[in-house]
């Protein structure tokens, strides 16, 4: 047996690293479920609790293969499908006997929604007093916009980053996926793995997990702060550019491509300007630190860029790979699609669907050497575990019939 085999083989006997962890999804679409998707890639038992009748917005959104949404299968795997109508009281009841077996519930209702409810974090942790809750909205879950309503579009906007995106004579756009979304379902998980250290290590209580969508956005904004407190500076777009930081820009290559070339170390400048034979510039101790090339980037740029046009994108990347200097194509999922680093780190898999069609999915991260996630099972069909996660729970045949006739399952 290999070396690899048997890391293999060590990998497979090991649970996985959130076995034993359960956790009650409520809410749609993006922001709270995809944090759920991260637990379930590593393990835990994920119970998502969807209306009756439609289910999550998200099982027909954008593509669909059969009425189901292509996206639906990726974020939801691993998951466990249960409807409720939480607005009825027994529906509400069937989730107080979940809470009671959970570690943590995760949503992603406006605030005070749950509360009407009798769901909110005061009536769940009361059951519970060991719930960790991770809760996401707009604006959090206090403060003066905190009743708003808020999407990822919004986030962007308010946290800083829409200014930033594009160029400076063309309105503000977007990123080109809903960053504001994942970046609070990150923060989510964050906070419900320190919480549940918290919990368990440290002998503490449970508590929640407040995440603002605009918030999680502003957490990334860099230095956007301290340099207008400071200097009253505001940044401002700056298209492919960073300015202060040179040469890190977008070039055009001879067959109309675009390369994005980060050369902004001292070295990797030397070595960048050798490979496109611009000796002059690389000796030129004006351009030996980042201030200087900073102060002088717009002729930095025009020398890269009159080199690039020069050559087809494959042969310039190739120069750029051989002199070591970070630059890349900028890929479409056709490309992503076909390139063998992203096959061999199993961040493409292939997976069936119920129809035996096959689906591609992205990999999941981080990758962890020992225990590393897993897609286990595609997104569920609606209410596909409602009899198995209710008989769990006390519920017997008749029961289970009661609730769905009365319109609460």
């Amino acid at each position: 047996m290999t070396e690899e085999q048997s890391s293999a083989k060590e990998q497979a006997n090991q649970p996985l690293p959130l076995e034993g962890v359960r956790v009650l999804e409520l809410g749609s679409l993006i922001a709270g479920p995809y944090a759920a998707s991260i637990l379930a890639q590593f393990g835990a038992e994920v119970i998502k609790v969807e209306p009756p009748g439609t289910g999550d917005p998200l099982r027909r959104w954008r593509k669909m293969h059969k009425d189901t949404s292509l996206w639906w299968y990726s974020q939801s795997r691993n998951k466990k499908s249960l409807t409720l109508n939480l607005k009825d009281p027994e529906a509400q009841e069937v989730i107080h006997k979940l809470v009671a077996e959970c570690d943590i519930v995760i949503e992603n209702f406006r605030p005070g929604t749950l509360e009407k409810w009798n769901l909110g974090w005061d009536q769940l942790s009361a059951i519970n007093p060991s719930l960790i809750m991770i809760r996401v909205s707009g604006y959090g879950q206090d403060g003066p916009y905190a009743s708003r309503p808020g999407f990822a579009a919004i986030a962007e906007s308010i946290g800083g980053l829409r200014h930033l995106a594009g160029y400076p004579d063309r309105p503000p756009v977007r990123a080109g996926v809903s960053i504001g979304d994942t970046l609070a379902s990150l923060y989510g998980v964050i906070g419900a793995m320190m919480a549940m250290h918290h919990l368990k290590v440290n002998g503490g209580k449970g508590q929640y997990v407040d995440v603002a969508l605009y918030e999680a956005v502003f957490g990334v904004m860099e230095s956007l702060i301290p340099e207008y407190g400071m200097f009253g500076f505001v940044r401002e777009r700056t298209g492919a550019s960073m300015p202060g930081i040179a040469p890190s820009s977008t070039y055009r290559s001879a067959d109309d491509r675009y390369i994005v070339i980060a050369a902004n170390s001292d070295s990797i400048f030397k070595r960048l300007m050798n490979a496109i034979d611009r000796q002059d510039l690389a000796e030129d101790p004006d351009l030996a630190h980042n201030d200087g090339r900073a102060r002088r980037s717009d002729e930095l740029d025009a020398a890269i860029e009159a080199w690039t046009s020069s050559r087809p994108l494959k042969d310039a990347l190739q120069v750029l790979e051989d002199a070591a200097v970070p630059s890349s194509g900028i890929n479409t999922a056709a490309e992503i699609f076909d390139d063998p680093h992203f096959r061999a780190r199993g961040m493409i898999t292939e997976q069936p669907l119920p129809d035996g069609a096959e689906i591609s999915l992205p990999g999941i991260v981080p990758k962890l050497s020992a225990t590393p996630g897993t897609t286990r099972w595609l997104g569920p069909k609606l209410g596909e575990h409602n009899e198995e996660i209710l008989a769990g729970i006390g519920y017997d045949a008749d029961a289970i019939r009661r609730l769905q006739d009365k319109g609460a399952l």
